[in-house]
């Protein structure tokens, strides 16, 4: 599984360039939002397949895989490797970014899972304070979020992560560059 082709970021470039190739961004929307290569295509990790992949760039053009360092992206290659004509970009975003070559710079967010730990951390200070200070009864709020935790963790869905969704700064659009999935077929 070793045979996955790396490709330095002014080799992509000029692929790219001739129109011999596309780049696919399978990093997450909040990546994604942070630093965008001008023109690839986001298709997020979990959403990549060979069909799809053929459906929206097409099988005339090379596919490099692009994330954050590479480890992601070779794992992509690897999943539709013999079924789609791939490569990845090697040192990824880090590596093109570090080379000089266009990269739109967005908004910094804090991902998702950071935003919980620091709100629920932030939750159990203040009402641990308060039942040492107001009351002990404050100790049942703490048993609530202690119970919230293990909910989420055996199930899967966070409440506290449903709720940060909806604030403003995670209500951003993915694609401002109007290069998300099939609306961006190359011609």
């Amino acid at each position: 599984m070793d045979n996955i082709q790396k490709m330095k970021a002014t080799a992509v470039e000029e692929l790219v360039q001739n129109n011999k190739a596309v780049l696919l961004d399978i990093r997450t929307p909040t990546e994604i939002l942070e630093q965008e290569i001008p023109d690839s295509i986001v298709m997020p990790f979990d959403l990549v397949s060979a069909d799809r992949i053929k459906d929206t760039v097409g099988t005339d053009k090379k596919v490099v895989f692009v994330c954050r360092s590479g480890s992601r992206a070779i794992q992509a290659a690897q999943a539709v490797a013999g079924a789609v004509d791939s490569a990845v970009l090697d040192g990824g975003i880090i590596a093109w970014s570090k080379t000089g070559l266009p990269l739109k710079e967005g908004r910094k967010i804090i991902p998702l899972d950071r935003q919980v730990l620091i709100t629920l951390g932030t939750l159990l200070l203040i009402t641990l304070l308060l039942s040492y200070t107001v009351s002990s009864a404050f100790l049942f709020i703490v048993a609530f979020f202690g119970a919230g935790m293990i909910f989420a963790g055996v199930t899967g869905n966070c409440g506290m992560a449903r709720v940060l969704l909806l604030m403003p700064w995670n209500r951003t659009p993915l694609c401002s560059s109007g290069t998300c999935g099939a609306a961006s077929k190359r011609q």
